[in-house]
């Protein structure tokens, strides 16, 4: 009998989640097969390991990553102000596999830290030919990554000093004119 095709997606998210709400210490093959409500054999017929598990949330930030550089590149707005823009966390599938990769990272895995050197490479080479010098690319990367890290002040529904809307313009314009 073949396993349900939705399973495999549904353990991958609980090992997502659990590395997001809980660390890489609670993030265990049998709390996966629990949070998927799939049994222990279940999980095993998808991904015979935790390294096989955590290779493919690797696998998934790559291929998300892929769909964001390609993004990037076909914004109307241009790829400085969509990564800009981006930067400010949403929730969404991408965010979410960054920070579980990033979770891996901190408990120590390996090939988390380069998975993360790997997605920071690729925003690189996609923004680079869109500033005027290396200088200007670390500008771009540093605003981001403060407009990512602010997300994390946001607690309990209080908003965070992220900034959106006109703000958000307004940075994106400020920022786009000191790289040009």
């Amino acid at each position: 009998m073949s396993r349900p095709p939705r399973a495999r997606a549904s353990v991958l998210d609980a090992f997502e989640s659990l590395l997001i709400d809980d660390g890489e210490r609670a993030a265990t093959m049998d709390a996966a097969a629990r949070a998927a409500g799939v049994s222990k054999g279940g999980l095993l017929y998808h991904f015979a390991s935790k390294d096989a598990l955590e290779q493919a949330l690797l696998d998934r930030l790559s291929a998300l990553v892929d769909a964001d550089v390609a993004a990037m590149a076909t914004a109307p707005d241009g790829p400085v102000a969509f990564f800009l823009r981006t930067s400010v966390m949403d929730g969404d599938p991408l965010d979410r596999a960054l920070i579980a990769a990033s979770r891996l990272a901190q408990g120590g895995h390996a090939g988390a830290t380069e998975g993360l050197r790997q997605v920071r490479s690729r925003w690189e080479e996609a923004l680079r030919p869109h500033v005027r010098d290396e200088t200007a690319l670390a500008l771009v990367l540093l605003v981001s990554d403060g407009l990512y890290f602010n997300n994390a002040l946001t607690v309990a529904g209080a908003t965070g000093p992220v900034p959106r809307g006109p703000a958000l313009d307004a940075l994106v314009t400020l920022v786009e004119s000191a790289v040009r």
